[in-house]
């Protein structure tokens, strides 16, 4: 044993049969916490924030109302998204492209082939909706 450990060991053992229970009890609660936090920290199960998924659901709302009903011409009309509705065949699948919401803002600002800008007809905050909603529902992520 080391000279600290041996120096500090009878403050670490409580000197009561209760006492030790105790600390016994208490060692097997917080392993036992610290276990299952380490198992849903390794699982990645999301912690849901009430405020968070408001403001994600906003969003979503958001985006896919400008997907489907605010851009003129609709996003629908040329491109296939499934939980829009949307059947187009002149542009992407978006599911099978799985875009992220960067690449999708930057096509809707400036256009990309045939597709038109949306720069000027829709906000900054409408671009930045529309992006993470199909970016989102497409399995693109964020």
């Amino acid at each position: 044993m080391s000279p600290v450990r041996r120096h500090f060991s009878p403050l670490l053992r409580p000197r009561s049969s209760a006492l030790r229970d105790a600390a016994d009890r208490l060692r097997r609660i917080l392993s036992g916490a610290l276990a299952l936090l380490a198992a849903l920290v390794a699982s990645g199960i999301p912690i849901p924030s009430s405020a968070g998924d408001a403001a994600d659901k906003a969003k979503m709302e958001m985006g896919r109302k400008v997907f489907t009903k605010i851009a003129v011409p609709q996003c629908g009309v040329c491109h296939a998204l499934a939980d829009a509705g949307t059947t187009g065949t002149i542009g992407a699948k978006l599911e099978e492209l799985k875009p992220d919401a960067e690449r999708v803002a930057k096509a809707v600002r400036d256009g990309v082939g045939v597709m038109p800008p949306y720069k000027e007809t829709l906000t900054e905050e409408q671009i930045r909706a529309l992006a993470y909603y199909v970016a989102r529902a497409a399995g693109g992520g964020p």
